[in-house]
């Protein structure tokens, strides 16, 4: 409810107004002071305040910003301009409170996006970003030249400060949801996996002399789990009897850390010819205080900056393999168990993705555009025919590729 400070009598108290202001009702008056059209109102706290607009201010456009005002004070969530913090500061409130839950590398991250992409955001009030100041941000970095897969990762964080401005009732709206997305360059993303053949598998695993890291790779590939999940994988977290890996912790950059996600805390299935190999490691891995499956010659965690450089690069070449990242591992390890068939809903739980959309996000391009086995059985359940065992008979003569030990 609304309504204007001049229809109260003059001898209403102010500590009246003050009550009818904390019951809901926005006392407001615009008048004309030295030629500035000034609102005159109350807060939901029962303040009064005053608010000079800019000189040469239209009468239409000061009762526009009276009007919003008076909806910032129906949804409670009106701020004195004073108040208003600007975009840097609520940034950086942000960051506090994300620290405690975030890894060194992504707080680095972080703090690389805010120096370097939202520069033209930082002195700006965080009410007074728009969509147009987003799509704006995006069509500059773009403009620079800079990669997509960046410009995306900011947009993300950018709509989770947005996002947390709006928790704290800086703003009632989040500019970033209905922002046009940034566009360009394809599925750069996807084009950059790089999936494993069967024969590369075992070039790579013959070209490597030394057991323990032979071992590394094969359980890369054949359990999907990240780099820093098998640094920091124990002896404990072996599960001979199911034949099964636990991941419980990650190492990363020099620390410790709790799995990324609660989906990512899982146990990945593994088959007996990688079982027997983890045996046979288990017996020729010096003893180590931290019971690391894959220690270093200190005893700690491997130095993930050194493995690529001094162990798996020269490893892809001497096999005659590209150069190509460590996560590509995991990413074979996806497509072999989707070029199988396997149900998108284990292979999530296997990789330790939040939710089965984020792994169609990523994989739903290596999936075959047809499944003649499906028709045929289709075919067979409703008609009783043959087409099941056609194809049945096809595949004996055309056995698939495996991977040996």
């Amino acid at each position: 409810m609304v309504l204007n400070v001049k229809d109260f009598p003059d001898d209403l108290h102010r500590k009246a107004k003050a009550e009818a202001a904390l019951m809901g009702i926005s006392l407001k008056e615009l008048i004309m002071r030295r030629n500035r059209y000034v609102i005159d109102f109350y807060d939901n706290q029962g303040k009064r305040r005053w608010k000079t607009l800019p000189e040469g201010t239209t009468k239409a456009k000061a009762k526009e910003a009276m009007r919003e005002i008076e909806d910032q004070l129906a949804r409670g969530i009106y701020l004195p301009d004073k108040k208003i913090p600007l975009f840097s500061k609520v940034a950086e409130n942000w960051i506090e409170y994300k620290k405690p839950n975030i890894r060194a590398s992504t707080l680095k991250g972080y703090k690389g996006y805010f120096k370097n992409q939202f520069e033209s955001l930082k002195d700006i009030k965080i009410n007074r970003i728009t969509i147009a100041h987003v799509e704006k941000l995006i069509s500059d970095n773009q403009g620079q030249g800079m990669n997509i897969k960046t410009i995306r990762r900011s947009i993300v964080v950018l709509g989770q400060v947005m996002q947390y401005a709006v928790r704290h009732r800086y703003i009632d709206y989040n500019p970033v949801r209905d922002a046009e997305r940034p566009k360009g360059q394809g599925d750069e993303e996807k084009d950059d996996i790089r999936i494993l053949t069967p024969e590369e598998i075992n070039a790579l695993l013959d070209a490597e002399p030394d057991l323990k890291y032979k071992t590394l790779y094969r359980l890369a590939i054949f359990s999907g789990a990240r780099q820093g999940e098998l640094l920091g994988l124990k002896w404990t977290d072996i599960d001979w009897i199911n034949s099964q890996i636990h991941i419980q912790r990650t190492f990363n950059n020099g620390a410790w850390y709790k799995p990324k996600s609660k989906a990512s805390k899982r146990k990945i299935d593994m088959g007996p010819v990688t079982m027997s190999e983890l045996k046979k490691w288990k017996l020729a891995c010096p003893p180590n205080d931290l019971d690391l499956v894959f220690p270093s010659q200190s005893g700690q965690p491997i130095d993930h900056r050194k493995l690529p450089r001094h162990y798996y690069w020269p490893a892809l070449k001497k096999a005659g393999i590209p150069k190509i990242k460590w996560h590509n591992l995991r990413h074979t390890f996806a497509s072999l168990l989707i070029e199988q068939g396997e149900n998108i809903k284990y292979i999530q739980t296997q990789l330790g993705h939040s939710n089965p959309t984020v792994t169609l996000d990523i994989y739903a391009h290596l999936m075959r555009p047809y499944n003649q086995e499906s028709a045929c059985k289709l075919e067979n359940t409703i008609f009783g025919t043959t087409g099941s065992k056609m194809v049945a008979e096809k595949e004996k003569k055309e056995p698939a590729k495996s991977v040996t030990s």
